[in-house]
């Protein structure tokens, strides 16, 4: 009976320690809007459209502002909380000057129409809100 009553104290302290970690958090970050740009590590990027037709989302994008191969690397969607992996790209090598691009995702298993868009840098991240 007191081990039960110890362990029932440990979880309750445990429930507490948690929550007063969760109220010392810093918010959350506000999506970035379509048309402004964020600057991501090294990386502009502007989001200027998102067109979803038939299960396919395509992401219209102004990206640059330094060299890299691959500036789409860093894409990431979440789709009615699950994560959808990127599917094609149009975006070329990237360097300092902005060009336009896009970028498109699978998204015909995905129930409902929440959508997000992550991009990632180092240890720098944006989001849009797409749907």
């Amino acid at each position: 009976m007191l081990l039960a009553l110890g362990c029932g104290m440990a979880i309750m302290l445990a429930g507490a320690v948690f929550l007063f970690q969760l109220s010392t958090q810093d918010d959350i970050e506000e999506p970035v809007a379509f048309g402004s740009a964020a600057q991501v590590g090294d990386m502009s990027v502007t989001v200027t459209d998102a067109v979803e037709d038939a299960g396919r989302l395509q992401v219209l994008l102004v990206i640059g502002g330094t060299d890299d191969d691959d500036p789409t690397g860093g894409f990431r969607l979440i789709a009615s909380g699950r994560p959808v992996s990127l599917g094609s790209s149009t975006c070329p090598a990237s360097s300092e000057s902005l060009a336009n691009c896009a970028i498109e995702f699978d998204v015909a298993g995905a129930d409902g129409d929440a959508r997000v868009l992550f991009y990632e840098r180092g240890d720098d991240q944006a989001r849009w809100v797409l749907g």
